[in-house]
């Protein structure tokens, strides 16, 4: 990279800069996307300026970015949010990896495993060399820096500066005390008290301009993909023989057939079965769940090692191994159709929670990259599998917010509860909504107003979100705009619609747990409650 060097720096360091006004004492909230945007747009002015455009492939990152960079501030369900942090920085990592090659969609795990750790280095040592490269080129050249982009006049300028508004400063004080005092306190900012902040604050602008400076210098130097892990011959030469693999995988598919042949007799009859040897409605649902989902994750792990390692020389072997590979993927999928059945019947006995929204959501995109990795095989494509695994967990980490988590688990509670009435059955779990995000607080409020809704299930709401009003109430601290969010916006919106409504249930926090009280009479404790 041959730009001036005073220009990268003070680029850099304006973001780390601007990191320290966004986040130092502020809740997340916009602050990240501004921040990952403003990242974004000073590394590609830093690279365009430098006549390095990006490829066209890695183009396709960016609607990504804007999407999961978006979703930090829209969704506040802890899930979703975490994996649109983590997104939008994978999407920025895979930029800065592949900003002039562009062959993010041909990478192995290898691949990314050592990419990432080269991005990793650089971020330590390119900033070096850069400087050290630009003073060589300088002597060799016998070119001065242009003071246009040097630094140095500009610290020069402050210097004498300091003393002349010092002067001016003190005599404006003097003319208008308003004026004085906000002197007077921007000075006591500046005490002996604040200086190990001010301190810790200046070192970590230091290093995050640092290490964008490395990441943006890696983009440009590093980014071209000329060659791939594997691309010419494999990491690990096959080692393991064909019959060894054979024997291995048949007998694995042999067991994964009985297993099915068994779920076919009695657990895809429906529910007339389900009280077979003594199990509970709960028992048989939960029993067996997650052994079902290790199985289907370790069988496709062994299934893409033993792909590696095995050595197939003719091509009846590879047609065996391929048909074998296919059958047992085909097994998983059963088995995943099985535990999505249990999780169906959990949901509808004891409704839905967020790991259960999770699970099933998960199941669903797992059981569609088990039906890729089959078409992957016959084709024999294995070097795009980690491909299509990325774009699962891409599509997995979208779902969340498109379906709005927490928002979804009221509605579908609600209904189910609903549509229980006509048993008289009222076992809606509204304590378990206060454990929910903002995101949930517009559709209670939404069933709230419902007139069709039954009023034993109404009050229920009303109480969830008379508890929700009170420990939002608790809070009066004034969030700063960098802490703005879309989820606690519309919160706050859809409780001050029906504030006159809440004044019916009655707060009585005179003791452990705070306890609401009905207009019927009935007590509804705000403590959370917790389940799986």
């Amino acid at each position: 990279m041959k730009t001036n060097p005073n220009k990268l720096w003070i680029f850099v360091f304006a973001l780390g800069w601007l990191f320290d006004f966004l986040f130092w004492q502020n809740k997340p909230g916009v602050n990240f996307a501004i921040f990952a945007t403003a990242c974004l747009v000073v590394a590609f002015y830093l690279l365009l300026s430098d006549g390095l455009r990006p490829n066209r492939t890695s183009l396709i990152l960016l609607p990504l970015f804007g999407f999961f960079a978006a979703v930090t501030f829209i969704r506040a369900e802890p899930m979703t949010t975490f994996l649109a942090y983590t997104f939008t920085l994978v999407v920025m990592t895979l930029l800065a990896l592949t900003y002039l090659g562009g062959r993010w969609v041909l990478y192995t795990l290898a691949d990314y495993l050592g990419k990432v750790l080269q991005l990793i280095a650089s971020m330590f040592a390119q900033p070096i060399t850069f400087m050290v490269d630009a003073r060589k080129r300088q002597t060799e050249t016998g070119i001065q820096p242009s003071r246009q982009n040097n630094i140095w006049p500009v610290v020069r300028g402050i210097v004498i500066a300091l003393p002349v508004i010092a002067i001016f400063a003190s005599l404006l004080a003097s003319a208008d005390v308003i004026f004085g005092q906000r002197l007077e306190d921007m000075i006591d900012w500046f005490n002996i008290d604040n200086l190990p902040e001010l301190i810790f604050r200046f070192i970590y602008i230091v290093i995050i301009g640092y290490a964008l400076a490395g990441v943006v210098l890696h983009a440009a130097v590093q980014s071209r993909d000329e060659k791939l892990a594997s691309e010419e011959k494999p990491l690990i030469p096959p080692f393991l023989g064909y019959v060894e693999a054979t024997i291995v995988l048949g007998s694995v598919v042999a067991l994964f057939a009985a297993f099915v042949v068994v779920q076919f007799q009695y657990f895809f009859g429906g529910t007339t079965n389900i009280h077979i040897d003594g199990y509970t409605y709960a028992e048989y649902a939960r029993r067996g769940f997650g052994e079902l989902v290790a199985v289907a994750f370790f069988a496709l792990l062994m299934l893409l090692t033993l792909s590696a390692i095995t050595k197939r020389d003719t091509e009846t072997q590879r047609r065996t191994f391929s048909g074998l590979g296919v059958t047992l993927v085909i097994f998983l999928l059963v088995m995943l159709v099985s535990a999505f059945k249990r999780l169906g019947l959990y949901e509808e006995i004891y409704g839905f929670s967020r790991l259960r929204t999770y699970t099933h959501v998960f199941l669903i995109w797992i059981g569609l990259l088990l039906i890729v990795t089959i078409a992957l095989e016959i084709l024999r494509k294995e070097r795009m599998f980690t491909f299509v695994m990325l774009i699962a967990s891409f599509g997995f980490a979208s779902t969340l917010p498109i379906l709005n988590v927490d928002a979804f688990i009221v509605n579908q509670n609600i209904q189910r509860e609903i549509h229980a009435q006509s048993k008289n059955s009222v076992d809606l779990d509204a304590q378990y909504f206060l454990d929910l995000s903002d995101d949930a607080v517009p559709p209670l409020v939404s069933a709230y107003l419902t007139p069709i809704l039954p009023d034993p299930v109404r009050e229920k709401i009303g109480a969830s979100l008379a508890c929700i009003h009170y420990e939002r109430g608790l809070d009066t601290r004034k969030l700063p705009w960098q802490s703005f969010h879309v989820a606690t916006f519309y919160a706050d919106k859809a409780l001050a619609s029906i504030r006159n409504d809440l004044k019916g249930f009655k707060i009585d926090s005179t003791d452990y747990p705070v306890m609401v009280t009905t207009p019927s009479g009935d007590e509804f404790s705000c403590s959370p409650y917790y389940y799986d």
